[in-house]
């Protein structure tokens, strides 16, 4: 055995490993001599080496120095099950590089990574192509191997389609491939990933190769960007990179991955002033706002450049502007229109052309206050004016602007709360890609129906973030005490939109449903929360990563419109995840025992009780129950009873002057055809057309059989209204302002002599059903 087969002995997979070939034992000149030019020509057809090959015959000696590496290589190999066919293969192999050589008339060792790219074909097919006739398709992967061990070749990208964990078998050994595997492997199942073993391998078997070595401690951070680099070009390796590599840095071998980057980053900005844009970017760069509120207002600031670029072409910078630019741009933004001044308008559609909303055109005009008032404090321009003044809102938008909770119709929301109380295995989103466990998916479901909280805050839930109490004290988690049923459940909402973490009380469903799947929960590493700065362990989280906030949108709410058989939209828009927030606030603000608007602004997180209010809705029914309770129509409207003469009206007596309509006042009889209008008629002066119930007139009307008895409403002035809510203290007041007021007979209750305190006559209410 030479000594480059003995370097290529390995130890056991506990065992340090060596390069497979010692290189350095070889003579590794580019160009060929002459005598191994001859030795190539003569050998011809020979170069097949399964036809009379001998390596000591003088035919092959001229071209020891290239047979020599090759024949090492092919002794070092971890052959396979079918030895003889792999052989003949791996001869085959030998036979085309030697061909390629006299093609060339170099030899190997000066081949570029393109050259061997050649030989090896893109595919199966393209390599058979090339050596029509005579090769099998089994040689193209021991040229592989000849080119990765002896030609440093790494361009594994360029070469199409191959077996990749093969290459690595036959390389580093399969005991060491498949052990480092499994340490991923394990890594990756104790997050909760559902491993598929072929791509975990292909993927795996890369790294490996790009790392020229089966040893996970040997990777580097360069290894893993190269890995990127091939899956992006590579469909096959880009499934499931990310957590390979997360699992990697979990054990210690290189940097964590960079977060997925979606798209490419921003356009380039077109359309405006070189200038402009150079101070938009430079803005872009030093504003502390989060990443995505930036790039809202960099495209803003850009359309604003292409409407200097339209009408006020000599303005190129932001030094540039007066109060007259802002009052310019002030009455473009009320004008504007959607797709005026935007770089592309595919994403727009339908809604080219309409007007903005007024709540577009405020964050318009917002935008261009934080620039300008940025600028200044940076003392980047001089202070030519004021952004709050000179971009304020016009008053004319502000009145249509206003928070616009949408709250969820009561029949809507209790199918939801129905799905969501009874899903099944069928019900659960199964999307393209890995679902979520049950649990979780019920878990977060009854978060977002029963928290009141925000898709962003339930997502950055921590682990933990359930307690329980009874009695105000708490419950602790490791104690056999079996929970009563009066007991509280605590949910501990983290660092939010306007204000710190703080604690709130939920229904008991919640908390269970959390803690069943915090039971099954996989142990899953910290990750960064990027609110606060801190690596925590978030509650919603499997397979590495956190759910993120669009699930509910995209995928719970979905499922419960399905099990409930409602629509995703209604009368107020789509169903969302904030709609939900709104909702159980209107509820618990309109319940039988209500919260209080503070009760109500501690338990939704807000930062002040004006926030609340925006919320904090009254329903149709409670506003109902509250208008029928304040008494309106029986506040200012009563009833009296009216005896209508029905001989008279017949025999025509009342077209003559004889009375016929009688008013009831308790006391007596008011034949006052207009009593309506009477200002006496609630403390009757006893006029000459009072009749007393004692009088015999009074008697003999009571006598009748023919009279009709019937209700009339008599609307009530303010001081009547007051007599009858305040009692007598009112109507005394009243007297005394009628004193001197003519009755419908011509005279006054001060010539008839009544006196100044009287009982008010008794008038039927109708909401009460009796005399009042």
């Amino acid at each position: 055995m030479s000594a480059s087969t003995s370097a290529a002995t390995t130890a056991d997979v506990d065992g340090a490993w060596s390069w497979p070939v010692d290189l350095d034992h070889y003579d590794r000149h580019g160009m060929l001599t002459d005598l191994e030019l001859g030795g190539l020509s003569d050998l011809g057809s020979s170069l097949l080496r399964r036809h009379g090959y001998a390596a000591d015959a003088a035919g092959w000696q001229p071209i020891r120095r290239l047979l020599r590496p090759l024949d090492d290589t092919r002794a070092a190999l971890r052959w396979g099950p079918d030895t003889r066919h792999q052989r003949r293969f791996a001869l085959d192999a030998v036979g085309l590089v030697l061909l390629r050589c006299a093609e060339r008339r170099t030899g190997f060792w000066g081949w570029s990574t393109q050259d061997w790219a050649d030989l090896i074909g893109v595919g199966a097919e393209n390599f058979r192509q090339s050596w029509p006739g005579w090769i099998d398709a089994g040689v193209r992967a021991y040229v592989i191997v000849y080119a990765y061990l002896l030609g440093g070749f790494s361009g594994l990208h360029l070469i199409g389609r191959f077996h990749r964990s093969s290459l690595a078998w036959r390389v580093f050994g399969r005991e060491r491939v498949d052990d480092a595997i499994h340490q991923i492997h394990g890594v990756l199942t104790g997050w909760g990933y559902r491993v598929d073993e072929q791509q975990l391998s292909t993927v795996v078997c890369q790294m490996l190769l790009l790392s020229r070595s089966p040893v996970l401690d040997d990777l580097t951070d360069e290894v893993m960007l190269r890995l990127r680099q091939d899956a992006a070009t590579g469909p096959r390796l880009a499934g499931g990179l990310y957590g390979i590599h997360r699992a990697v840095a979990t054990l210690g071998h290189v940097a964590a991955p960079p977060a997925p980057k979606v798209g490419s980053g921003p356009m380039v900005i077109e359309g405006t002033a070189s200038g402009w844009a150079a101070w938009v970017e430079r803005w872009h760069a030093t504003s502390t706002l989060t990443p995505t509120v930036r790039g809202i207002y960099r495209t803003v600031l850009s359309k604003i450049g292409r409407w200097l670029a339209a009408e006020h072409p000599d303005i190129t910078l932001p030094a540039q502007w007066t109060r007259q630019t802002c009052a310019s741009w002030v009455a473009a933004v009320d004008r504007m229109n959607v797709g005026d001044y935007v770089q592309q308008q595919a994403h727009l559609r339908a809604r080219v052309g309409k007007p903005l909303t007024a709540k577009t055109k405020s964050a318009y005009l917002r935008v261009a206050r934080a620039f300008f008032r940025d600028c200044q404090e940076w003392e980047w321009i001089p202070r030519r004016f004021d952004p709050s003044a000179a971009l304020g809102t016009p008053r004319s938008i502000k009145a249509l602007l206003g928070p616009d909770p949408r709250v969820i119709a009561d029949d809507i929301w209790a199918k939801l709360l129905w799905a969501g109380l009874n899903l099944e295995p069928a019900d659960l989103p199964s999307p393209a890609g890995q679902s979520y466990p049950a649990e979780l998916i019920r878990a977060i479901t009854l978060t977002w129906l029963f928290s009141g909280q925000r898709s962003d805050e339930i997502a950055r839930l921590r682990l933990g973030c359930i307690r329980w109490q009874h009695d105000g004290t708490p419950i602790l988690g490791d104690s056999d005490e079996v929970l009563a049923r009066d007991a509280v459940c605590l949910l501990d909402i983290p660092t939010h939109k306007t204000g710190i973490a703080f604690t709130k009380p939920v229904d008991p469903l919640l908390g269970q449903a959390i803690e069943t799947w915090q039971a099954v929960r996989p142990h899953q590493p910290a990750m960064l929360d990027r609110k606060t700065g801190e690596q925590v362990d978030f509650l919603f989280a499997t397979r590495a990563r956190r759910v993120a906030k669009h699930y509910i949108n995209n995928a719970i709410i979905p499922m419960l419109c399905r099990k409930a058989g409602v629509p995703t939209a209604d009368v107020r828009g789509n169903i969302t995840s904030h709609r939900a927030r709104s909702t159980i606030a209107s509820q618990l603000y309109n319940a039988k025992e209500p919260m209080t608007l503070f009760e109500l602004q501690e338990w939704l997180g807000h930062r002040s009780p004006e926030a609340t209010q925006h919320y904090a809705k009254l329903t149709p029914n409670t506003l109902a129950r509250a208008y029928r309770e304040a008494g309106y129509f029986a506040r200012n409207v009563r009833t009296i009873e009216v005896l209508v003469d029905r001989d008279a009206v017949i025999s025509g007596a009342a077209a003559t002057g004889q009375p016929w309509q009688y008013y009831d006042l308790g006391h007596g009889y008011c034949t006052y055809t207009f009593f309506e209008q009477c200002p006496h008629r609630m403390a009757c002066a006893r006029c000459d057309f009072y009749a007393p119930k004692t009088s015999s007139k009074g008697q003999l009307l009571e006598a009748k059989d023919n009279l009709q008895r019937m209700l009339a409403n008599i609307p009530l002035t303010d001081d009547e209204r007051a007599a009858v809510d305040d009692g007598q203290a009112a109507l005394d007041q009243l007297l005394e302002r009628l004193v001197d007021v003519p009755t419908p007979a011509g005279t006054t209750p001060r010539e008839i002599g009544v006196p100044t305190t009287a009982t008010l006559l008794p008038i039927i209410s109708v909401t009460q059903g009796k005399q009042d």
